[in-house]
């Protein structure tokens, strides 16, 4: 079996989830911003895009893209070890 699929963020994704997905966050308005095509922008529907975002590489390539921008965006930063916070000070013996 090969490991290359162990770093590709897209393995076991569809076109139609990741499309689904930026409609969810972006809508038709602003995902026709972003890329600027008319499946987008002009009575748009996800079986028409789906159509021809399988038969144009570039397009299919630039929603991916965003995609995989938004994965970069939304991944958590790891936190800095902090030392933990020292609580009011208590008198011995009171």
């Amino acid at each position: 079996m090969t490991e290359g699929h162990e770093n590709d963020p897209l393995h076991g994704l569809t076109l139609e989830a990741i499309l689904t997905r930026l409609l969810e966050d972006y809508g038709w308005e602003g995902l026709a911003e972003r890329i600027p095509i008319r499946c987008f922008s002009s009575d748009p529907s996800i079986k028409s895009s789906l159509v021809f975002l399988r038969r144009t590489p570039w397009a299919r390539a630039k929603v991916e893209a965003l995609y995989l921008g938004k994965l970069r965006l939304r991944k958590p930063v790891a936190a800095k070890a902090r030392p933990p916070k020292a609580g009011p000070a208590r008198k011995r013996g009171a």
